[in-house]
């Protein structure tokens, strides 16, 4: 394990069946006006939204309702949470929804009170906020994203033909988040698949990075094995709660900073992942499966070390007699058995991507110098061909 860092995760978490009776106590830290953040309306159909207007009624705050969030939040959307923000001097923002809604909420919350264009100094220049942010609470309702202990917030910003992520530092960190496993289990199964392996993505974009004999290595192959195996029971009964539990958990410690401690990341399948939802508008967590055996097939060569030990470690792979080669391919093919398994998107082509707007894809790829590889214009044209 090499090189310097610091550590810090200021989000308290409230996990469990009984989370939501922390909610109330948490709401009387903050101001009396709270903008109240969600999606399309589910919750308002599952009960959730009446129990979280129930916790703020107690608390004596003023609401101030912030619905239509969408799963690709916009920039648009933004720009509208930040006019409520400072017509009602808003004290804070309470994201109840998935990652979606709270990455929109951070992005509100750091953009209300900026003097200068949001979308250029977070998402192109990826500055710091220097003005009066806006404390963030969460009511998590699908996982993940790992949203609710992170400080990322990735935006689509249609006129200008990009969805980028921006990752704030611990100032953008929600304050509190409330995780109870049971509010996982209303979301429908193409959703929650989507989440398992979106998670996975997180884990092995951290994972696949790197040459060092790193302690966080060890503990995300861990976290990679307990999502496999719960993911398994979930996709068959989703309404087990152990298995919703373990993975709400996971997702939570898959991108909560830990596991980047000592080392790098890659990041490529998720700009791969990005540009398919700019374009289509599909489900993240699909356009990050459709992408992920194409690139990691592609790059194993330059990181053969790490994907034969993610074979042997994670999927159990038995190497004797094999060359590294053999191992590391045959992991790749247990990760493809998995995908098939819980039942993701494998190709690209059902998600919208063609031959006509394949192009427009390729050009909304952000090339990024890290990880194993820095890929060039022409691969990604080929990898995003492979993934249909």
């Amino acid at each position: 394990m090499k090189g310097n860092f610091t550590y810090c995760n200021p989000t308290r978490l409230h996990f469990g069946e009984d989370a939501m009776n922390y909610l109330v106590q948490e709401l009387k830290a903050f101001g009396p006006v709270v903008m109240l953040s969600y999606g399309g309306g589910s919750i308002k159909k599952n009960g959730i939204y009446d129990a979280v207007a129930a916790a703020l009624k107690e608390a004596g705050k003023t609401v101030v309702e912030d619905s239509g969030v969408m799963p690709n939040p916009t920039y648009e959307k933004v720009l509208e949470g930040c006019r409520k923000v400072r017509d009602n001097k808003v004290d804070l923002i309470l994201a109840v929804g998935g990652g979606s809604t709270i990455d929109y909420a951070k992005a509100v919350s750091a953009s209300a009170y900026c003097q200068e264009d949001p979308w250029q100094k977070y998402w192109v220049n990826q500055e710091s906020p220097a003005c009066k942010t806006i404390p963030v609470g969460t009511v998590l309702t699908m996982v993940g994203t790992g949203s609710e202990m992170n400080g990322g917030s990735v935006i689509t910003n249609r006129k200008e033909g990009f969805k980028r992520g921006k990752v704030f530092g611990t100032e953008l960190f929600p304050t509190f988040t409330i995780l109870n496993p049971r509010f996982t289990m209303t979301v429908p199964q193409y959703q929650m698949v989507a989440g398992f392996f979106d998670i996975m993505s997180h884990l092995m974009e951290q994972y696949f990075a790197g040459t060092a004999d790193c302690t966080t290595d060890y503990i995300n192959e861990g976290l990679m094995r307990s999502l496999i195996h719960s993911s398994r029971i979930a996709a068959k009964n989703p309404q087990d709660y152990e298995a919703r539990a373990n993975i709400m958990w996971t997702a939570t410690w898959a991108l909560n900073t830990l596991l980047k401690m000592g080392k790098g990341g890659d990041w490529e399948v998720h700009q791969l992942g990005h540009a398919i939802g700019l374009v289509t508008d599909a489900t993240h967590g699909m356009t990050l499966a459709c992408v992920s055996l194409p690139y990691y097939r592609r790059v194993m060569h330059d990181g053969l070390h790490q994907f034969v030990r993610f074979a042997v470690n994670v999927w159990g792979v038995r190497p004797d007699g094999k060359s590294d080669e053999q191992v590391a391919t045959e992991g790749l093919a247990c990760l493809e058995a998995w995908m098939k398994e819980i039942g993701v998107v494998m190709h690209s082509r059902e998600l919208g991507v063609t031959e006509e707007n394949l192009q427009q894809v390729a050009d909304a790829v952000l090339i990024l110098p890290v990880g194993y590889r820095t890929l060039t214009r022409d691969e990604v044209v080929e990898i995003l061909r492979e993934s249909m």
